[in-house]
């Protein structure tokens, strides 16, 4: 690519982004109501996200390899002890990411 390619792919990508995080604020002003369906998908698709990424993790695991997916389960039952206890996303999947990264390195 020319400097100029890259330049007018720059200036692109920049003016799609700041339109894409300003019409949110132009379809829903701030003294307007937010329709019922919007509400909706903000409640129900964040955890659909979260149980389609649990799936996407899981999905070459195997009971019927070396490992047993001992490591996978292992790690997600460490990953619902620490959230109920401490009700923290963050330190739960930090958690589970690291025994998992410990049993595969060390362990398995």
């Amino acid at each position: 690519m020319t400097l100029t390619q890259q330049l007018i792919t720059i200036g692109i990508v920049i003016a799609v982004t700041i339109f894409t995080r300003a019409i949110a604020f132009w379809l829903f002003p701030e003294g307007k109501k937010t329709p019922p369906f919007i509400t909706y998908l903000g409640k129900v698709l964040p955890p659909a996200v979260f149980g389609m990424l649990v799936i996407y993790c899981l999905k070459d695991s195997s009971l019927f390899s070396q490992t047993h997916a001992l490591p996978e389960l292992l790690s997600i039952a460490l990953i619902a002890v620490v959230h109920v206890w401490k009700r923290n996303m963050f330190l739960s999947i930090a958690t589970g990411t690291v025994c998992y990264m410990l049993l595969m390195q060390f362990v398995f």
